[in-house]
């Protein structure tokens, strides 16, 4: 049978997400919601104990408050759920650090990165046998490099190739989940803005200056389009953890040289794998490569400069922002305006491989897409889902002893978890998956209308995204910095 024949009788296989969990501990109540009913409760049966039924009309403003913040929800948490980030937003105010400005006196130490946040504790250290630059995180114990890749417009391939290399990515994911090893793989696409020297370089390898309209033609378009257009890069990221790869660290040498020789390891494997998957791999970032994908990261205008002069701002200690503001819901750093989005719904019917591609090819929006890939040991894994079936069954039996009828998210969440312990008995990896969108503008008008453009094309992929709010700058550093930065 020819290619041709077999891609015409192949049909692209559909796959589906798993629910995001919102299953409680007691009768759908999360801790937090426990906590709250519970001292309310409490509070009733003191004080019924104590002064009788008039007490419990006088405490009514206590629990009735403890019952309204554990039942009343506001942008799909509820109110107990926003404490956390109303006290840490609050401490943060408080200490002055929803401001950040560079110290421009005072050079920075070598060896670090000038970023704001907790992302300022970040060290670099550049390996000599590859020539990466590994960044260590000392408190999350992780060691991470960053890798250019490319690929074909996945889009416009056949059916049958289209699933093979849905395949291919597959392994490269299983693999990670494999090593136990491996804390975190980041994928980020990304668009900048072209200064034109890509088309330029296109035209003088391929292009013909004959002099005829045609090749002028040509050139005009080529002048025009340029500095205008947009290019889309992509990176892949990978983190050690330290702690789990201990024991090689130390075979290794131990220190910097033996987490750096792991981590090679890890790259080498990660490269074969992605070479299999008939992805374009390209090279290690270094520190130049590297301060540059930083700095246009916060002030986007600067990646026309930076793009057009290879020899200037390859600088990691001068990499960061010079002035950061964090907002309630947004943040803006030098020339730029940002706001982060969470992908909180992936597709929950069954959606094809290029679901995504409403946001991928979304034009006219500077935005960077990063998924965050946390691998789960198969272990801790296996764990995990007999505690949800075991939590799943009793809050299913409570509910019928009670007289609750069973909703139909609850079915499909069970059945959820069932497909996951049959992908684990196949053989198959767990992995954690999250997705975010960072959308930079010059105004917040613009950046207004670049929001809603994300979102519009967000829908056409079958995802809901919120608008994260009271963490922007920590969101910022975990999606448009490809350093595997936590959530």
């Amino acid at each position: 049978m020819t290619r041709q024949e077999s891609s015409s009788g192949f049909q692209p296989v559909p796959v589906q997400f798993s629910r995001l969990s919102r299953r409680g501990i007691l009768l759908g109540l999360s801790l937090p919601q426990l906590i709250a009913v519970s001292f309310a409760l409490l509070t009733i049966v003191v004080a019924l104990y104590t002064s009788g039924a008039e007490a419990v009309m006088w405490t009514a403003p206590v629990w009735g408050s403890a019952i309204l913040i554990a039942t009343v929800g506001v942008g799909g948490r509820k109110l107990v759920e926003w404490t956390p980030v109303i006290i840490l937003w609050s401490r943060r105010v408080l200490s002055g650090q929803l401001t950040y400005r560079k110290p421009i006196e005072r050079p920075r130490p070598a060896g670090t990165l000038a970023l704001p946040g907790d992302a300022a504790r970040l060290r670099e250290w550049v390996d000599l046998e590859s020539g990466a630059a590994m960044i260590h995180d000392p408190h999350a114990q992780t060691l991470t490099a960053v890798l250019t890749v490319s690929h074909p417009a996945f889009v416009l391939l056949d059916p049958v190739e289209q699933h093979r290399r849905v395949a291919g990515w597959g392994r490269v994911l299983a693999g990670a989940c494999r090593s136990g090893r491996i804390s975190r793989l980041q994928v980020s696409e990304r668009t900048l803005l072209d200064s034109g020297t890509g088309l330029d370089e296109w035209w003088d390898r391929h292009g013909v200056d004959d002099g005829t309209w045609a090749s002028q033609t040509y050139r005009e378009l080529i002048d025009r389009a340029g500095p205008a257009g947009e290019r889309h890069a992509t990176t892949i990221s990978i983190a050690l953890d330290l702690q789990a790869s201990a024991r090689q660290v130390r075979a290794g040498g131990g220190g910097m040289r033996g987490s750096a020789s792991v981590l090679r390891q890890e790259m080498s494997a990660l490269t074969a794998a992605l070479r299999a998957a008939d992805l374009g791999v390209g090279d290690w970032l270094g520190p130049g490569d590297l301060a540059a994908v930083l700095r246009s990261a916060y002030d986007p205008a600067a990646s026309l400069g930076l793009e057009r002069h290879p020899s200037i701002g390859r600088s990691l200690a001068d990499a960061g922002p010079v002035a950061v503001t964090e907002s309630w819901d947004g943040l803006r750093s030098d020339t730029a305006h940002h706001v982060v989005l969470w992908i909180s719904e992936w597709p929950r019917s069954q959606v094809f491989p290029g679901f995504l591609s409403p946001l991928v090819l979304s034009n006219g929006v500077l935005r960077t897409l990063s998924l965050h890939y946390i691998p789960v040991r198969s272990d801790h894994a296996a764990r995990d889902i007999r505690r949800k079936k075991t939590e799943l069954i009793s809050d299913a039996h409570q509910r019928r002893r009670i007289g609750q009828i069973e909703d139909a998210a609850a079915t499909a969440e069970f059945e959820d978890v069932l497909q996951q312990e049959a992908d684990l008995t196949a053989g198959h990896g767990v992995l954690r998956t999250i997705g975010m969108i960072s959308i930079s503008a010059p105004t917040q008008a613009e950046l207004d209308v670049a929001v809603a453009t994300v979102e519009q094309a967000a829908i056409q992929a079958s995802c809901e995204t919120r608008r994260l709010v009271g963490q922007q700058a920590q969101a910022f550093a975990a999606t448009a910095l490809p350093l595997c930065r936590p959530t």
